[in-house]
């Protein structure tokens, strides 16, 4: 189905960019005709299609994803090109949604699918297409080379350090963190639940016994409530931390985007500035505008004990998995870093050192900040791919490959 009046520039309803309709992104069957099993698939999949454009920047909220399936139900849903119209007239609100819409289509029913979740898998990343490739399929459904050589980009994208990528490749790498979601690591909280097992419910079980005379037929159980364990991020905007600190702080944001309540942001310089307020901006550009006029001390100087210091006193950091993202220039007193470091350990539950030269080959840890804070590092990562962000990502889901060494708080 195609609109009355086609607008410049649209692409064609049988435009070769758009999917095939054997594409099996696409649910079969359409219409008011469907099989329940196929609805249920259909909406699965719209439904999953409209939380990716929301995480794009795309305004696809419940009352549109439901204007969506009513247009559905009317049409044809094996046809690619019935539901790239419907999306489009449906999900859009203005010209800017467009490019943003077309990139998430052809990424989402164009090739690029998430394989089965392990057990062990916390995290799930979809990313938007490389600008300007296609997403054709040959026959047979196999795939073009022009599809194999975008999803051989992507993985070198992937790996590719920050500082060294040209200004396209950085503009596509923020679009792939802007679609970052991250599953936190879950702590007991003091609240309790019902449960079928676990510690005796007094309570509940004496109620139960006064509704039936006395005679208690059943003893009623609780267990503690979970809640997302609080994430406090520190980056460094020194000087030295100019090529990656922009793009640290958009993974703050995609952080932030995927808890608001449990997640604090920092910026650490010549003094500690917080960025939480800025950075829960759901536009990764509105954001960086609201955080670069935030932060006082861009590319000054480093006085990462004073900082420490700073946000022990605050109390943030109590019971939550700190990350501090700095290369460990440190300027201030060297011995006033590994005290504070000492207090940090002790304070939060765990603390995650990311420094972007880890990543590279050689690289040896030998100023004096870094030596003076790695002793109190429970990790201690690269961060200066979007490969090492997915790592990150991993362990503050809880996903380690060794255990954590000993402490004291929970």
């Amino acid at each position: 189905m195609r609109p009355a009046a086609d607008g410049p520039g649209l692409p064609d309803a049988d435009d070769p960019g758009l999917p095939d309709a054997e594409d099996p992104g696409l649910p079969a069957g359409g219409g008011s005709g469907l099989p329940e099993t196929a609805a249920g698939e259909l909406v699965t999949v719209m439904t999953g299609f409209a939380r990716t454009l929301r995480a794009a920047g795309v305004p696809a909220d419940h009352e549109r994803t439901q204007n969506l399936l009513r247009a559905l139900s009317c049409l044809d849903a094996s046809r690619p090109g019935d539901v790239y119209w419907a999306g489009r007239l449906t999900l859009c609100s203005s010209a800017d949604d467009l490019p943003r819409y077309d990139r998430v289509f052809r990424a989402y029913f164009g090739g690029l699918r998430a394989g089965r979740a392990r057990p062990g898998a916390v995290t799930l990343i979809r990313y938007a297409s490389l600008a300007g490739e296609s997403r054709d399929r040959g026959e047979g459904g196999e795939e073009s080379p022009a599809l194999a050589a975008g999803a051989s980009a992507a993985e070198v994208l992937r790996h590719r350090d920050v500082a060294a990528m040209s200004a396209a490749e950085l503009a596509e790498a923020h679009r792939m963190l802007a679609l970052l979601r991250t599953v936190r690591e879950r702590r007991e909280s003091r609240r309790f639940r019902p449960a079928r097992r676990g510690r005796l419910d007094p309570r509940r079980t004496i109620r139960e016994a006064l509704r039936r005379g006395g005679e208690t037929a059943r003893l009623r159980y609780r267990e503690h409530r979970t809640k997302p364990r609080r994430v406090v991020l520190v980056v460094d905007v020194s000087g030295s931390m100019t090529p990656y600190a922009d793009t640290l702080l958009r993974l703050a944001h995609a952080v932030v985007r995927s808890e608001p309540r449990a997640t604090e942001v920092f910026s650490a310089g010549t003094r500690l500035t917080r960025l939480t307020a800025e950075l829960r901006h759901r536009d990764p550009q509105a954001a960086m505008t609201a955080v670069s006029r935030a932060i006082p001390d861009w590319s000054g100087g480093t006085r990462l004990g004073e900082e420490i210091r700073r946000l022990l006193a605050l109390g943030d950091a109590r019971g939550a998995t700190v990350v501090i993202a700095s290369d460990g220039w440190e300027r201030g007193d060297v011995s006033l870093l590994g005290a504070e470091m000492a207090r940090l350990s002790r304070t939060a539950h765990r603390v995650i050192w990311v420094n972007p030269h880890k990543g590279h080959e050689g690289y040896q840890p030998l100023t004096g900040g870094m030596r003076a804070a790695l002793p109190y590092v429970d990790d201690f990562v690269a961060g200066h791919s979007l490969a090492a962000f997915e790592e990150l990502a991993g362990l503050l889901a809880g996903v380690r490959e060794r255990p954590r060494r000993g402490r004291r708080l929970p």
